[in-house]
């Protein structure tokens, strides 16, 4: 039998040239209103004062799911059966999910930290081995930068599954410092320059107050413990400053502070 190509070719052009085409221009013009919408919809958040962390997830999500609408409607314009489809879909979701369960288990564990939120971006936290403040929590991984400028990715199971000290939790936090002085100065001497250099830090929160006491009887020296309260913004450059004044304090008033020391015996033969 045979087949005029150029008029079957024509025939297939006239019956579906019209639909492809519309196809691709809704698809086209599609893609175009999502990127708009998601757009639209990221500002309106960012002006509610939506949390930071859960902005770029469900950014994500809606431009996933009106995606997935689009291609259903375009494959749909263009004949493709949706009953068949939806078959196949499913048995290569099924596949794709066995081949990615590290994957599923990082956005299940993204969805758990936005939901429940152990911690949020700009939070400082430690955990799974690496410290640093949060910078973004993504679908599937959390954006961490380290004091040191480092950027370290972590995956989202990992942090959802152990565990993560949150260091921002709470507005304001203990500061303990330990100084330790020889066992022939005047302990009392030392609590009270220790003390009255507390006084003078304005950034110690009055309320909780000040403790000052002896912590142990170290084999080389006695720890002296401070124990006071100050806000999270305030922690590292108190902690930093306060050290200095002590040193120099001691220094000024001879108060020793023991470090270690080696005596070497010559023994002539």
């Amino acid at each position: 039998m045979n087949i005029d190509f150029q008029a079957e070719l024509s025939r297939i052009i006239t019956d579906y040239g019209p639909t492809f085409i519309m196809a691709i221009v809704v698809l086209i013009l599609g893609l175009w209103i999502i990127g708009r919408i998601v757009k639209v919809v990221g500002n309106v958040m960012q002006k509610r004062g939506v949390d930071p962390s859960l902005q770029p997830f469900l950014r994500s999500v809606l431009g996933a799911l009106l995606k997935v609408m689009l291609f259903i409607s375009v494959l749909g314009m263009v004949g493709i059966e949706m009953t068949s489809f939806i078959a196949v879909l499913g048995a290569a979701g099924l596949a794709v999910g066995l081949a990615l369960q590290g994957s599923l288990a990082n956005f299940a564990g993204g969805v758990l930290i936005l939901l429940l939120k152990p911690f949020k971006v700009g939070d400082f936290i430690e955990g799974v081995g690496q410290s640093g403040s949060v910078r973004e929590i993504q679908i599937f991984y959390t954006y961490i930068t380290t004091p040191t400028g480092q950027e370290i990715i972590v995956p989202n199971a990992q942090l959802s599954n152990n565990v993560v000290k949150n260091y921002s939790f709470h507005n304001t936090r203990r500061l303990d410092m330990t100084f330790g002085i020889g066992y022939g100065d005047d302990i009392d001497k030392a609590k009270g320059i220790i003390s009255k250099l507390a006084g003078e830090e304005t950034r110690f929160l009055d309320e909780q107050g000040v403790t000052i006491f002896v912590e142990a009887l170290a084999d080389s020296s006695v720890n002296i413990r401070l124990r006071a309260w100050t806000k999270n913004d305030d922690y590292w450059d108190i902690y930093n400053n306060f050290n200095e004044k002590v040193k120099k304090a001691f220094d000024a008033e001879k108060v020793n502070i023991p470090f270690p020391q080696m005596d070497v015996h010559v023994h002539n033969s």
